[in-house]
């Protein structure tokens, strides 16, 4: 017989919840559900229920039950994962990240000191980042969800959260905890070195040297082969950029924001969206990183990822941005250098001659490979980890 102290932790709360969500929804058609969609007195519902019954830490959280919920509040993308399983009892949740603490608006508060403004270490389409400093000196990194109606803050901010307490590996972004109390809150080991993107492309600061590069391109493609293999499930990052690898005090590079990420049935061969999410439609730097089939037909599966790494490891050699001031692309003005095999043209000006040839040769040759027009010319993660094999 199961104790209290499991029916009020966060795990019993959302178990009951999904559990009974799963109940009402199991006889609907997708028809249905476009009929009727109301989901947001349900979401707030759930962290209403995280709220004032959340004494423990999060340690189970399914994210295919995420995903079913979410399928209701939203018909702007074909997502029916009724083929998938579904037990709130499955053994990946023994893959499961260490326990995540619950933390409260006040002491999310005090680390921020009250998110001044001068925390401020990173803003998107959806979201701020702030740094923060814990009352036991960890530093950490604090994202907040701003926009959007509140049904769908809560929507992705449970979906993230689903995505990251399952993920656990060197080269992924570490999440500490959770806050539900005056917003949505995730909170992150905070990476000293930022991201690849600041070092990169801020001339104020020592560029990177080669052997740093490498590393981080190196650490990159385990981290994608992790979640594209490793995972008891397919992710699906979506929005690998410069921006969202972050790197620690030994610049290992960790893959960070989870919010666009999807979960992709086994038997799945892509997933089709038919709204694009997150900063696209916004931000035109984030349109340089996408595959064509996605861009153009919506189309999602492992090699939007690699497509986006490859571009990566452009900006990696070149130092260039994706996106540059007269809004070309790296990819288009790469092409017909990468076609010609014209490396010293594509590197950094600033490496000079302080390059591994061996190792810019592989590197810019799995950039070729991943930035292929056609998905079914890019390898998969497992091979662009390996070019020459």
């Amino acid at each position: 017989m199961e104790g209290k102290e499991d029916v009020y932790s966060p795990d019993g709360v959302l178990e009951d919840y999904f559990r009974t969500v799963e109940s009402e929804t199991a006889s609907s058609s997708e028809a249905e559900v476009e009929q009727n969609p109301k989901p947001a007195a349900r979401w707030r519902g759930l962290v209403q229920l995280l709220k004032s019954r959340s004494k423990g830490p999060l340690s189970t959280l399914h994210p295919l039950s995420v995903l079913k919920l979410s399928r209701r509040s939203s018909t702007s993308s074909r997502e029916d994962i009724s083929g998938a399983t579904n037990s709130l009892g499955d053994p990946d949740l023994a893959y499961m990240s260490p326990q995540l603490k619950n933390f409260t608006i006040s002491e999310l508060q005090s680390a921020t000191n009250c998110f001044n403004h001068e925390n401020l270490i990173g803003k998107g389409g959806y979201a701020e980042v702030y740094k923060g400093c814990l009352r036991d000196g960890q530093l950490v990194a604090i994202k907040r969800l701003t926009r959007g109606p509140a049904e769908d803050r809560i929507g992705d901010f449970l979906s993230e959260l689903g995505t990251m307490a399952h993920v656990n590996h060197p080269n992924t972004a570490k999440l500490i905890g959770y806050g539900v109390e005056g917003g949505t809150f995730l909170v992150l080991e905070l990476s000293p070195n930022g991201s690849l993107a600041s070092l990169l492309h801020k001339g104020s600061k020592p560029r990177l040297d080669w052997s740093i590069r490498y590393k981080v391109a190196l650490g990159t493609a385990e981290g994608l082969l992790y979640l594209h293999e490793g995972c008891r499930r397919r992710i699906i990052h979506r929005d690998i950029k410069s921006a969202n690898i972050l790197l620690t005090e030994s610049f290992e590079p960790q893959i960070c924001d989870f919010g666009l990420a999807k979960w992709l049935p086994e038997q799945w061969t892509h997933h089709t969206v038919t709204k694009f999410e997150g900063t696209f439609g916004f931000d035109h730097l984030t349109s340089s990183y996408l595959a064509p089939e996605y861009l153009m037909h919506g189309i999602l599966d492992e090699k939007t990822d690699v497509f986006a790494f490859g571009v990566l490891l452009l900006e990696i050699i070149s130092g260039r941005r994706a996106l540059d001031y007269s809004r070309q692309t790296l990819a288009i003005w790469a092409r017909p250098l990468l076609k010609k095999n014209n490396i010293r043209e594509l590197v950094d000006p600033s490496l000079g001659d302080n390059y591994n040839s061996l190792q810019m040769k592989l590197m810019v040759l799995t950039a070729f490979l991943c930035t292929q027009q056609s998905s079914i010319q890019r390898p998969q993660m497992r091979q662009a980890r390996s070019p020459e094999s």
